[in-house]
């Protein structure tokens, strides 16, 4: 595969660097790094004036298809896309507030929705003033998604439906104004049969209540969301009734593939980091972790590479499972580097502990501790590995 820049690139990167060394100044500057995984309690406010900053110059929504119309944002070739992300890796521009609007809901809509909804919520997610988060998971329904019990009774009165049950592992939906739930529409139905996929406003004092769960790393950007006769609107239902499945599947296949590029680029940065560290304190003359370092470079480089020709080569039903069994084991073994390079400073907290601050670790810590649900969260690693046996190499389906 040929995935040269050409001149047209050039110029494009030329103004994506301009456009962030102009705006990244101030409170902007300040919030450098912040937000990213791991980390998405820092500077919300700012980061939130961030993403309309955005949204206003078109930066976001750069890879959406405008067949169906304008939405506010930029048009840009796929190697356009990659440009715009090296870029603002390389600017060090505060961690997005808006990517699950951008990066999942967006391209849902885009392949599976109608006009009305994609003139209704894709020109407000490209502006940046509407944040989403995604209502899968469940406490008895989280690799085994099939299982939810969350259920949406249409009322035939109002034109509505009313969803009951509860969701985990919401991340940032503390902050959202919507959120996209798959629920069980069809009284009875079972595993992958009756389920729809329904956009849910937050704002629904009584109906929908926010519990955020407290991480090992200190930091609470999971929640527990409850929804009690929560409303959505029979139009805001995408797909149609009782294909949510194939709708939500093919959210998944864009969390778990296309977007690993941008996050491949923040990998580069913290392996750089414990490359710099390993230097500084001498570790790099133990062979082992020398060994370790090169190898965490060496397969970052392969799944760089993979994932630009997952890019370029069209649909391959094996494609996001693979790419996440590849970045999920390696983003957790860089954190366990991270932890060996530092040695035994790596257990001790923070020298400035406060009540204000009681639980505040550095970056490296809070990788080592985030990393550990890599191979779990967007689907464990089990099943991306009987999505690959049984949809890509023919095997028999596990038992059950």
């Amino acid at each position: 595969m040929d995935f040269r820049f050409g001149p047209e690139d050039d110029a494009f990167r030329d103004e994506a660097r301009a456009w962030l060394d102009a705006h990244l100044v101030g409170e902007y500057a300040a919030a450098a790094r912040d937000g990213r995984p791991g980390s998405e309690h820092e500077r919300t406010p700012t980061r939130r004036s961030w993403e309309r900053e955005l949204g206003a110059a078109g930066w976001i929504g750069l890879g959406w298809d405008r067949r169906h119309g304008d939405y506010g944002n930029r048009t840009a070739t796929l190697t356009q896309q990659v440009v715009w992300a090296e870029e603002y890796a390389r600017s060090a521009a505060p961690g997005r507030v808006g990517h699950i609007g951008e990066k999942l809901l967006a391209p849902t809509l885009i392949a599976h929705g109608d006009d009305g909804q994609r003139n209704r919520f894709l020109p407000a997610i490209a502006r940046g003033e509407e944040l989403w988060c995604q209502g899968y998971s469940e406490p008895d329904a989280g690799s085994d998604l099939a299982a939810l019990r969350t259920a949406a009774v249409r009322d035939l009165a109002d034109g509505t439906y009313r969803v009951t049950g509860q969701k985990i592992w919401t991340s940032l939906a503390h902050d959202a104004h919507w959120c996209f739930v798959l629920a069980r529409t069809e009284p009875g139905s079972q595993r992958h049969h009756g389920l729809s996929f329904l956009l849910v406003p937050m704002d629904q004092p009584g109906r929908i209540e926010v519990r955020p769960i407290r991480q090992m790393s200190g930091t609470a950007e999971f929640n527990e969301v409850f929804f009690d006769g929560a409303v959505a609107r029979t139009e805001h239902l995408v797909g149609g009734p009782g294909n949510g499945w194939r709708v939500a599947m093919g959210l998944l296949a864009t969390e778990r593939g296309v977007s690993t590029l941008v996050q491949q680029i923040g990998f580069a940065e913290e392996l750089a980091q414990i490359v710099q560290l390993a230097l500084k304190t001498g570790a790099t003359k133990d062979p082992v972790l020398r060994d370790r370092l090169v190898r965490q470079w060496a397969e970052l480089r392969t799944m760089r590479w993979n994932a630009l020709r997952t890019l370029g080569s069209g649909a391959d039903p094996g494609a996001p499972s693979v790419a996440k069994l590849l970045w999920g084991g390696w983003h957790q073994r860089l954190g366990e580097l991270a932890m060996q390079v530092r040695g035994a400073a790596a257990a001790l907290g923070p020298t400035d502990w406060s009540a204000d601050r009681p639980y505040e670790l550095d970056a490296l810590q809070r990788l080592f501790l985030f990393s550990r649900a890599d191979t779990i969260y967007g689907g464990s690693d089990q099943i991306q590995r009987n999505i690959i046996a049984e949809r890509v190499l023919g095997l028999p389906k596990e038992a059950r």
